[in-house]
């Protein structure tokens, strides 16, 4: 199966062909270009230097989020548009359960997180051990604290990834935690293909984006409609 992914969930961005568990090529940018001019032509690079052409492709996978609001956007809706063109059917990845990825081939307990402002985290806990990667939570967005709280009986079993990794590991390192190198360390999409090859997929149109919290522009209209009935007595 010849699975071709993208990821641009937070800063970098990148693309990966997969096939039957072998990545044949990947390519990963971390500028100041936005993932708007920097995803095709990455997609374009990938097939070409494989010898492939989107018409071989069985199966387009992508970092459905949690992670940046826009470039999770932006991400889905080049998939949306390259499957539909073809009839591919689509695999929507969870950006930390791909992370879980980088870790496959360790022992001990992943701590998955992005940085989620505000003082919280997105994250998600996965054990990893004899090449397995079982989940342990769901994805979810907590308080730091909180998260420390939960993760210090693991001690130095602790494996953290993620751009919110070097966050914690500033708590965390008091029990032992363990921060993984930064080539191990952040989202790839190698990770989003090899997490898509056992997945369920669905039609593009059935493709969406999974943010765990409203966007800031839509918090700010909530909090804004909710102190306008207030004010008004309703």
């Amino acid at each position: 199966m010849l699975i071709l992914a993208l990821d641009s969930s937070a800063s970098p961005a990148s693309a990966a062909l997969l096939e039957d568990g072998r990545i044949l090529s990947e390519f990963y940018m971390n500028t100041k270009q936005t993932h708007s001019q920097t995803l095709m032509p990455m997609v374009e690079s990938v097939l070409r230097l494989a010898e492939r052409t989107l018409g071989d492709v069985d199966r387009i996978a992508v970092s459905a989020g949690p992670g940046s609001f826009t470039g999770v956007r932006i991400g889905v809706s080049c998939v949306k548009g390259m499957a539909m063109a073809r009839n591919i059917p689509c695999a929507g990845v969870s950006t930390l359960r791909a992370m879980a990825e980088n870790a496959r081939g360790m022992e001990g307990i992943v701590c998955a997180v992005m940085d989620a402002r505000c003082g919280q985290v997105y994250n998600a806990m996965f054990r990893v051990s004899g090449g397995t990667i079982e989940r342990l939570c769901p994805d979810r967005a907590l308080a730091i604290a909180e998260l420390c709280a939960e993760c210090a009986p693991y001690g130095a079993r602790l494996l953290l990834v993620g751009d919110g990794a070097e966050l914690c590991h500033k708590t965390f390192s008091a029990f032992g935690a363990r921060l993984l190198p930064p080539m191990l360390r952040f989202q790839r999409a190698a990770g989003v293909a090899l997490a898509a090859e056992a997945g369920e997929t669905v039609a593009a149109d059935a493709l969406m984006p999974v943010y765990l919290r409203l966007p800031q522009a839509e918090r700010e209209l909530k909090k804004k409609n909710g102190q306008a009935k207030e004010n008004s007595g309703l």
